[in-house]
């Protein structure tokens, strides 16, 4: 019999050697189907194990084919139920949270002897508030276009059938505007208002996010996206009710990174700040719409009120078009002194390094919008009513200490930009992102007393002290996972590394073409084309090509089109109008076709079996550094008189490299090859940085 279930407090060396027996040849894990021993996995999940039981931090590198999830999974549900702790569980990707929620958790459960539960966390406006659905049905008329009336029937036709009462149960997704009417919110959906001991309850209502957080407080293991993580991490957590005194999310939690190679990333969004023109006007707009006589403000006929709100209207249009002008010439006088020789260039994130770029014409509007909506909320008799404004008057408030912090650049660790997006490029944000995101992480997360476990196949790097450095200081970089931990302010923390359980020598093997042109040089696309067309000849398809270029990409697929013609070979083209996960899945059917990818097709993406035998690698993928949290992380290496290519450029590009090698082998049984069309892993001091990062294989210069 297995110790944890007759031990009170399974931790120390109980949980480690109960890990240890779980994972070995005839443990409890043996029940599962398709069980086959892995020393990795079983040396992966005492680590955790001594981690968790120490309450200590710990960053691990696991290779692919490990079984990272369960590795993970299994003491951190042994220490979660026998401590009376919660287990969060962060990914990065959509597809691992539905692995672990679809098929790893709902299988322990079958085969662990010990009850837990687990929930998957999603933000709260992702859930539909009823008592919020009912209260807009009733002021309809008051606040909706007629076109916007029928959407809210159709959101109350769904309301009946619904499940979870998430967004992910609709076919078709709802209007952003009438969702936002009748979703959860802070300030309008509380355990006090809609909860289970509320008036609203009483009534034999439900609210499904208030159903939601029940389920996710009494949860022994909850499943998240890194994105939510820090979202929540920035707002203290996710309970208003209670005030996190020794835990990250939750009182006594503790937390599991997994796909931990994208948190620095992620963390450094979610710890910066974004407003953006749409949202001001949104929200404007929901108190009074001139242009529709629709809003809060007109249900309340407020008339000096909604007067201030189309004056902060005005005031927001002349804002943003003065900011637009204002990045215009900006960025003419950027490039004309300094790059492209002489030609202006559209720009799409644009970095501001001057306070008051334009003048502030816009917060003082707004702070009269706040003040009138606190004169409303005190006449109104209506306890609902009052709750409305007084969100409206936090949202605003937010929106205008965000433009006040944009404006005034008051953080000197900060970097500040202004970015289009939407169609046509039409809505413009000011951003803010600190720009050491380890300094915050250091303190939010590395110093808090629950243990941090991180993980991914893809989190060391070689020595850097192998290229010597005569004219600059050298990257202080001993161990392979030291870079990682400096990046994300988890210095000092024990890191280990566990092998891939895959036969590379066998499965993989290596081709470098050597002929090719330098990438900087015009040739370099013409022979592109032609060892494209080589390699995907000699693997009859089953190719991912993937660039670091978009414009360039799009380039050679059109110059290939009738070759693949010729071949009867489909080719799949992100960008191309179809959706990456449609692309993916007809990739997986048709073992002959071909995708070409950029970013997003590096990693996270996963396609075992025949249907993946052949990844080229088009370019080395170096980041150029056009985005300004890029360029100002670039001058604070230099600023200090550090090597930026060697701290910064090469440790990114290697890892993403790896990422993308990594594509290949996802099973035991898996063959193919990897192409690299780059010749610097040849010609520069730093190409055997990027092939010593690879799994030992077999290799050949071409």
């Amino acid at each position: 019999m297995i110790s944890f279930i007759d031990e009170e407090q399974n931790s120390g060396p109980d949980l480690v050697k109960d890990t240890k027996s779980i994972f070995s040849d005839s443990g409890l894990l043996s029940k599962a189907n398709n069980f086959e021993f892995r020393a990795e996995q079983q040396q992966m999940a005492v680590e955790v194990a001594k981690a968790l039981s120490k309450n200590q931090h710990l960053i691990i590198e696991a290779g692919t084919g490990v079984g990272k999830s369960l590795a993970y999974l299994i003491p951190g549900i042994l220490y979660a139920v026998s401590n009376n702790k919660k287990a969060v569980i962060s990914t990065h990707t959509i597809n691992l949270q539905e692995q672990l929620t679809e098929k790893d958790l709902p299988m322990l459960k079958e085969i662990l002897p010990l009850d837990f539960s687990f929930a998957m966390l999603k933000g709260r406006s992702n859930y539909l508030c009823t008592r919020r659905l009912q209260r807009a049905r009733q002021q309809a008329t008051n606040l909706l276009t007629s076109s916007e009336i029928e959407e809210l029937k159709r959101i109350t036709d769904w309301s009946s059938k619904t499940v979870d009462g998430s967004l992910s149960d609709f076919e078709i997704m709802p209007d952003p505007k009438v969702w936002d009417l009748v979703c959860s919110e802070r300030g309008l959906c509380s355990s006090k208002i809609c909860g289970h001991n509320s008036d609203f309850s009483k009534m034999g209502q439900t609210c499904f996010y208030q159903r939601a957080r029940s389920r996710i407080l009494g949860a022994d293991l909850l499943v998240l996206n890194h994105s939510l993580f820090f979202s929540l991490l920035d707002d203290n957590g996710i309970d208003d009710d209670d005030k996190i005194d020794e835990g990250v999310l939750f009182n006594n939690d503790f937390v599991i990174l997994d796909e931990a190679h994208n948190v620095g990333q992620v963390a450094s969004k979610h710890m910066g700040m974004s407003v953006s023109s749409g949202q001001v006007r949104f929200n404007l707009q929901r108190l009074w719409n001139p242009k529709t006589s629709k809003g809060l403000l007109g249900l309340l006929r407020s008339g000096k009120a909604t007067r201030l709100v189309e004056d902060a209207q005005d005031a927001m249009e002349q804002f943003f078009e003065e900011l637009e002008v204002a990045c215009d010439e900006l960025n003419e006088t950027k490039f004309t002194t300094k790059f492209n020789n002489g030609k202006r260039t559209v720009w799409k994130e644009l970095r501001v390094r001057c306070a008051e770029l334009i003048g502030d014409s816009l917060t003082l509007p707004l702070q009269r919008v706040r003040e009138a909506l606190l004169q409303v909320r005190e006449d109104t008799d209506d306890s609902d009513t009052a709750h409305e404004l007084a969100e409206f008057n936090r949202r605003i408030g937010e929106l205008r200490e965000a433009v006040l912090m944009f404006l005034s650049q008051a953080s000197k660790d900060h970097v500040y930009w202004v970015e289009k997006s939407g169609k046509a490029n039409t809505i413009l944000s000011l951003n803010a992102a600190p720009i050491d995101v380890a300094v915050n992480l250091r303190r939010r997360l590395f110093r808090c007393s629950s243990p941090i476990i991180l993980t991914s196949a893809t989190l060391a790097l070689s020595d850097l002290h192998s290229i010597k450095q005569s004219s600059r200081p050298k990257a202080k970089l001993n161990k392979p996972l030291e870079y990682f931990a400096g990046q994300i302010g988890a210095d000092g923390v024990k890191a280990v590394q566990v092998g891939s359980p895959f036969d590379y020598e066998k499965q993989m093997k290596l081709f470098i073409v050597g002929k090719m042109p330098d990438p900087r040089d015009p040739k370099f696309r013409d022979a592109l084309i032609g060892q494209i067309r080589n390699f995907i000849k000699i693997s009859d398809g089953g190719a991912f090509v993937l660039f670091t270029n978009f414009k360039l990409m799009l380039d050679i697929a059109d110059k290939l089109e009738s070759f693949f013609i010729e071949q009867e070979i489909e080719c799949l083209v992100q960008g191309a109008g179809v959706p990456r996960s449609i692309m993916l899945e007809r990739f997986k059917r048709d073992e002959r076709s071909v995708l070409f990818g950029t970013d997003s097709f590096w990693q996270g993406v996963d396609v075992p079996g025949n249907a993946l035998r052949n990844v080229i690698i088009t370019r080395l993928p170096f980041m150029v550094p056009d985005h300004p949290l890029v360029e100002a992380q670039i001058e604070a290496i230099e600023a200090r008189e550090g090597n930026a290519f060697m701290e910064f450029s090469l440790p990114v590009a290697v890892l993403k490299f790896r990422q993308g090698v990594g594509r290949l082998i996802r099973t035991k049984s898996d063959n193919g090859i990897v192409v690299v069309l780059d010749n610097r892993v040849l010609t520069k001091r730093y190409g055997d940085i990027f092939l010593h990062s690879l799994p030992i294989c077999p290799k050949e210069v071409v």
